[in-house]
């Protein structure tokens, strides 16, 4: 029982420090930091950078409330972990709502960000690629092989 909180209890460390770290590349993105899509809008021409930003203003602030189950969630999974006896039902159910929280959120922002790119510019779907790009990591483009 012991070793299954520990290992509990290290799970939830590890997730906590991916949220926080997460949460300061978020942070840092909103400064044209970073190279996500959400961060690469900060690289659009003025115009449509305010217009970018305020679209992803807005669904954060209409997610608000699952944002704050997310976070409510994450607490309550953080008690459970602190709790002498594990419930593992409970905690996977706290996890699964605080995972799906995050889902939709991105899902939502993902969306918004789509239907920015539908009414802009090559311009700027070729700046908003480019951070797509390079979140994903260059690869090396692949050359056919001829065949023997």
């Amino acid at each position: 029982m012991s070793r299954n909180l520990v290992i509990a209890s290290v799970v939830l460390n590890v997730f906590l420090a991916g949220a926080l770290a997460g949460g300061a590349v978020w942070i840092r993105s909103g400064k044209s930091q970073g190279y996500s899509l959400e961060a690469a809008g900060g690289r659009l021409p003025e115009q449509d950078r305010t217009v970018f930003r305020k679209a992803l203003h807005d669904v954060r602030r209409e997610s608000r409330q699952v944002i704050l189950d997310g976070q409510q969630a994450r607490r309550e999974a953080a008690d459970l972990l602190q709790q002498p006896v594990l419930d593992t039902t409970a905690l996977s159910a706290a996890l699964e709502r605080a995972r799906n929280a995050d889902v939709t959120v991105r899902m939502r922002l993902e969306q918004r960000i789509v239907e920015f790119a539908a009414a802009s510019s090559a311009e700027g779907r070729s700046v908003l690629a480019e951070g797509l790009t390079r979140r994903a990591g260059q690869q090396p483009s692949v050359v056919p092989k001829k065949s023997p």
